[in-house]
């Protein structure tokens, strides 16, 4: 597959992910500015927060959560399921539903819940049944605009969570900092454009060594959640197999399992390694020698270094390189990135069986 034929990617590529992709930086800070005239939850001092929701609508959580672990004082718990933790009761507990759709089956019941818990409850959502459940008990409801998969929604999910934060005194204001953040994703997207060829596309190259390999994405700290995005991304859109691994604990396990079936691990395996100049020094130096470790067994490897000058920076560079790999992934197999099928069909046949 040639990833510089155009007339094909546009083929491949029907629904226009690439626009999705390429937008990123902009859901950032449109979904800063949006949060700024949204109404506050009553509880602007809670003890805890939880934030309720799945795939696609999750993982913008799950990137705060890993962004502000070091600076918010409070316990942060995202929650992928239809129940909420038993210490989530009374007011100073702040719960979060977030669903893309609004009708999330998990996310509803969750709310539910939470409410019946006497938690103090918001909503993010673009409708659906969850706005209309916000409606119904008058809970604040955060109503942003987006048409398109939830997966390609996470400058949304994660701006506005990150706006909430600050507002509500979890975190100091942000502003500067998002907009030099998609000032810096703006740059480097240049170089990662279908009409940059392979030659000067890093996003292309590293998409290449990928086809026909069963990937491992491996992070630490700050990136250790968007190991998780790469993962998701590459199951999503190129529809292929994908994990990702969390350093130090893959040393404490995952280092053990390079040995067999040996055939299959040196001709069918990938590992990618993600760093940042904001991991602990222990956690860089395992990463460097697991790393190593896996070269000296023969197996396949790389190794990508966050781009920025800020947290925020090293975070959003990294995600948005794992989108175009993800997207230059599927176009290498010739599978549109947009639809999830199989996703579709399992929530059709749980509808079918309530």
């Amino acid at each position: 597959m040639n990833l510089d034929d155009l007339s094909l990617i546009s083929k491949i590529d029907s629904l226009r992910m690439i626009d999705e992709i390429n937008n990123l930086p902009n859901q950032l800070t449109e979904a800063w500015e949006m949060a700024q005239k949204m109404p506050l939850p009553k509880a602007t001092a809670p003890t805890a927060v939880v934030i309720s929701g799945m795939g696609g609508s999750a993982i913008g959580a799950d990137l705060l959560r890993s962004y502000v672990t070091d600076e918010v004082r409070i316990p942060v718990i995202v929650s992928r399921d239809y129940s909420i933790p038993a210490f989530a009761k009374g007011s100073s507990v702040l719960f979060i539903a977030s669903s893309h759709s609004g009708n999330t089956e998990e996310t509803l019941e969750a709310i539910s819940a939470a409410r019946e818990a006497g938690c103090t409850c918001m909503v993010v959502t673009t409708g659906g049944k969850l706005a209309d459940y916000a409606q119904e008990y008058k809970i604040p409801a955060w109503i942003f605009s987006h048409k398109g998969q939830p997966r390609a929604a996470v400058g949304y999910s994660f701006g506005l969570l990150l706006a909430l934060f600050c507002r509500i005194g979890l975190l100091p204001d942000h502003e500067s900092i998002i907009l030099e953040t998609t000032k810096v994703m703006m740059v480097e997207q240049k170089k990662f454009l279908p009409e940059i060829p392979a030659t000067h596309n890093p996003a292309k190259r590293y998409a290449g060594q990928l086809v026909d390999r069963w990937v491992t994405i491996f992070g630490s700290g700050l990136l250790s959640v968007v190991a998780a995005r790469w993962k998701g991304q590459i199951n999503e859109l190129a529809k292929a197999p994908a994990n990702f691994e969390v350093l130090p604990e893959a040393d404490h396990n995952t280092l053990a399992g390079i040995i067999n079936p040996e055939d299959v691990l040196a001709s069918r395996s990938f590992s990618m390694f993600l760093e940042c100049g904001f991991g602990h020094a222990r956690n860089t130096l395992r990463s460097r020698i697991t790393r190593q470790t896996y070269m000296l067994e023969g197996l396949n490897t790389d190794v990508f270094t966050a781009v920025g000058s800020t947290r925020l920076q090293q975070m959003w560079t990294t995600i948005h390189f794992g989108d175009y790999l993800a997207y230059y992934l599927a176009i290498a197999y010739q599978t549109d990135p947009t639809p999830v099928e199989a996703l579709i069909t399992l929530k059709k046949t749980l509808a079918s069986q309530k």
